[in-house]
This record gives structure tokens, sequence and C-alpha cells, in this order.
């Protein structure tokens, strides 16, 4: 079962380097970097959900969706889901590209409450860009460069934007979303919700002063 939403603040938002204090972003679990899908639960969870269509296991991609909805689902509280937009962060690929990736839109899309939520493919990437990871880290500034809105979902857009993603790592693409969002509906408040966030080992965290100092 999910446990309760968990804020990004003073003691690990360092290790998400774009975020800054007026960001508001809360994470249900925590994703080991470096440790890939033996490090866990969480981490096999991610594994899961980001499988490519023709990689092996992908028959676990659809229960990893359906968990991560679940569990958003326990969480998120039905009133303030009545006040809010849930807006998926987009992926890497556009909708014509044979690998492009909805599993976020499923997920925000089986999000469960008493009124539907209000979920809507705000933004959109202009191109395909290569997936997010390594060494290929773009700056929020980069990534808005291949981001527009989709105006026929602007209109009505509630006070409240959730932007949801599966893992937080530095935090270029939620500024990126949040930043767009904001230059359209100045007035809302956008906040982030992610799956997990991913965490960052300690190199020194089970050693003694002693042994730093010998």
């Amino acid at each position: 079962m999910a446990r309760l939403l968990q804020q990004i603040d003073e003691t690990n938002r360092r290790d998400h380097w774009y975020l800054d204090e007026d960001d508001d972003c809360h994470y249900l679990y925590e994703y080991t970097a470096g440790k890939g899908w033996r490090g866990g639960d969480t981490n096999q969870l991610i594994h899961n959900l980001q499988k490519k269509r023709n990689d092996g296991g992908h028959q676990y991609k659809a229960p990893a969706i359906t968990r991560c909805a679940r569990d958003l689902s326990a969480v998120l509280n039905a009133e303030w889901l009545a006040q809010a937009t849930i807006v998926p962060i987009p992926p890497s690929k556009v909708k014509t590209d044979p690998a492009y990736d909805d599993r976020m839109v499923q997920v925000c899309k089986g999000i469960c409450a008493p009124t539907p939520p209000d979920v809507r493919e705000l933004v959109e990437q202009i191109a395909s860009m290569d997936t997010f990871k390594g060494g290929n880290r773009k700056s929020p500034a980069e990534l808005k460069q291949n981001y527009r809105i989709a105006e026929n979902q602007l209109q009505n857009l509630r006070g409240i934007v959730g932007v949801v993603d599966d893992v937080l790592t530095t935090g270029s693409h939620f500024k990126a979303v949040k930043e767009l969002i904001l230059e359209r509906a100045p007035q809302t408040r956008v906040i982030g919700l992610f799956v997990a966030r991913r965490a960052i080992p300690n190199p020194f965290g089970d050693v003694s002063v002693d042994e730093l100092l010998s």
C-alpha cells in the first residue's frame, strides 16, 4: 500500500539541483540511483514502468502502470483532485514516433476519485528527443525550446495544476513544464507529483569519522 506523499525540502533538494525552495514537489517512493532494477521494490516498479515495447518482460509494464495509478489514488485527496488539473509530463517521443510511450498519460487517467480527475495533455513535445538518461541531461531552458502548449487543452484550466511524472531526477522537466504553464496561466499554482524521487546514496554514509581521518 502506498504511504503518504512526502515533500521535497531542504533535506533532499540537493539531489534535484534544478529545484529551488519555490518549487512545491511531492513524491511517494525513493528510487536508489545506481542500483538498477535490483535496488528494491521501487527500482523494480520504475524499471517495469519504463519498459519499451520490444524489451524483455514488457508484460510487466501494464501492471506497473496500474499500481502507480492505484498508489497515487490512495494518497490524493478527493477534494484536492476536484480543484486540480492533472498534467502528465510529456514523454521523449512525439505521438507519431513508433517509440512513443504514453505511460504517464495512462497513470494519470487511471487515478480513481469520486469525480473523475481533469487530466489534460497540456504540454507536448515538438520533436522527438533522445531518452533523458546518462550524460544526455538538458537544462529547463533547453527542454522548453522543444515544448509547446496544446492550445485546445488550455481553456478553463483549474487553479491548481499537478504535473505528474514517474521519477524526479534533476528537476529539469518539471521546471520547464512549470515555467511554460505559468507563462500562459500565471494565476495557477503548479506543483509536482512523482511516483518516486531519485535518491543519491551518500558514499560516506557507512564510514565513521575515525575511518575518514585515518
